[in-house]
């Protein structure tokens, strides 16, 4: 991950914790954000024909399917550091063979991440846990969830958009 990214982040969970009003209107804001990223990368996994989940824009890069795979295992893994619990997937989603597969792998994902977010209280600000070997709270591990997905659900537009299909967050 980008360096200056994590900072900023873990900065803006310390600046948070040093006022608990903040800090409970920042994980409203940061609900919002998620919810937002949750339901455009779960629409835009529907919207993708089957048969387009192995077209790759070039070689050297995932395919429409590995892509969900990969937000699936980031958003379980991610999302289970603050609860404490293992993720909810049980294999690599990269590595699932078909579209329903990979969207119940998405399902349960996602679902492991709103039971951490019906779970946030206001000590989370400060709540340490670790992530990727960094020690950061429990809504900076959430708060990097929100990017990455965000991070990748561009690369699930720019999939859509050579598909000609239009991607749900633009305007209808």
């Amino acid at each position: 991950m980008n360096r200056r990214l994590w900072v900023a982040l873990c900065l803006m969970g310390m600046s948070a914790a040093s006022d608990p009003t903040r800090a409970q209107g920042l994980d409203r804001s940061m609900k919002g954000q998620y919810v937002a990223v949750r339901d455009w990368v779960r629409e835009a996994a529907a919207r993708m024909p089957e048969a387009n989940y192995d077209f790759k824009p070039t070689p050297d890069v995932r395919s429409f399917g590995q892509l969900v795979g990969h937000i699936a295992n980031s958003v379980a893994m991610i999302c289970s550091v603050p609860m404490g619990t293992p993720s909810p997937l049980s294999s690599d989603a990269e590595k699932l063979p078909t579209k329903a597969a990979l969207v119940s792998a998405l399902d349960a994902a996602f679902s492991a991440c709103d039971k951490s977010w019906a779970a946030v209280a206001p000590e989370w600000a400060t709540a340490p846990v670790s992530l990727f070997g960094s020690t950061v709270s429990k809504m900076d591990a959430l708060s990097f969830n929100n990017t990455h997905t965000y991070e990748h659900y561009g690369n699930v537009v720019t999939y859509l958009r050579l598909k000609g299909i239009v991607p749900p967050s633009s305007p209808r």
